[in-house]
């Protein structure tokens, strides 16, 4: 009898430790009544990795797998296109990029090419032997004019539509290799080191790398800008983390954990409303309306069978509307719909 009664305090404290655990779940997270995105899903299971468009109504998709797909509809529908690439390689297309007709497209192993007419005609260059790192991202400055990212955090650029390419980070060591890169309109770059223990920051007018400690003993997941031009953080344990100051990047808020569903989070952005999306594992898509105070779950992205790996909200002169997506594995994609 004694073993018995001393069992039932230990059976209380179980319950309500599965209590406070179900609070910290997606469950306990609200979801919104209804949600700003259209579920595409495409027959091809490869991942999309990166979108972009060259006017309201074309634009390009690429992905894992060789994946490029092309929209003439603003991004309703999408059709699968070909590239002229070796048979022996399975290319991962990684970033790509347009300004007015010109663009720039890049992927691994060692892979960038080139078009003038839309999409129409891709050329693809060499960028010989010597090239520290894969390519990461590619950006098209202006007519003629890109600069290209690696892994290795070496930075080139070509002033003449690729027919040269000149280092602009002569020492990349500082970047640490990376598992993150992105780029601000005006040429800043922010990088997540490839063992997310610490991240780095490159000045447009700099050829030098500064290495800045993470926030916390939590390593980076990915890093980037928001539309202020602050950072933000995602790091593991599905942390988010603002920096409220771009001159102090050593001073950042205290981390805020949405959800704790054992997925972290992998990608944020911020919609034309001015709204804050995370996106993650299993599902995982939430928005803050209050600068990330509190958070709801969305309803469409929480029914579908994927990953979200990155979220885009484009705002170029080409475009008179902001377009927003989220990639997903496995063909699933999501369309603003606003």
């Amino acid at each position: 009898m004694k073993k018995t009664i001393t069992s039932i305090p230990n059976l209380l404290l179980a319950v309500i430790l599965c209590f406070v655990l179900s609070s910290c779940s997606s469950t306990g997270l609200k979801v919104n009544d209804s949600s700003p995105w259209k579920t595409i899903q495409f027959e091809d299971q490869a991942n999309a990795l990166d979108v972009d468009f060259i006017d309201n109504n074309n634009g390009f998709l690429v992905g894992s797998n060789r994946l490029i797909m092309e929209s003439n509809d603003g991004g309703e529908t999408w059709e699968k296109r070909n590239l002229d690439l070796p048979s022996d390689d399975n290319f991962r297309l990684l970033d790509i990029d347009f300004k007015g007709e010109e663009g720039w497209l890049i992927g691994q192993p060692s892979l960038v090419m080139h078009t003038l007419d839309s999409g129409k005609n891709w050329t693809s260059l060499s960028l010989g032997n010597k090239l520290p790192g894969q390519p990461f991202l590619v950006t098209t400055v202006d007519n003629g004019v890109a600069e290209l990212a690696t892994t290795a955090g070496a930075l080139y650029q070509t002033l003449d539509g690729g027919e040269s390419w000149n280092a602009k980070v002569v020492d990349a060591s500082g970047s640490g290799g990376v598992r993150d890169l992105r780029r601000t309109n005006n040429g800043d770059y922010v990088s997540v080191s490839s063992l997310g223990n610490f991240f780095s920051t490159l000045k447009s007018n700099s050829d030098t790398w500064v290495a800045h400690q993470r926030a916390s003993s939590k390593r980076v997941q990915s890093i980037g800008f928001n539309p202020s031009g602050n950072l933000w953080m995602l790091s593991r344990g599905a942390e988010i983390r603002f920096s409220a100051d771009s001159e102090d990047l050593e001073s950042w808020t205290k981390p805020i954990i949405p959800i704790l569903n054992g997925y972290n989070y992998l990608d944020l952005g911020w919609d034309p409303n001015g709204d804050i999306w995370a996106g993650g594992g299993n599902g995982t898509l939430i928005v803050s309306k209050d600068k990330g105070e509190t958070w709801n779950s969305d309803p469409v992205a929480s029914s579908l069978p994927t990953n979200y790996i990155k979220i885009i909200f484009l705002d170029k002169e080409q475009i008179n509307t902001q377009k927003g997506f989220v990639l997903g594995e496995r063909g699933y994609i999501l369309k603003w719909k606003g």
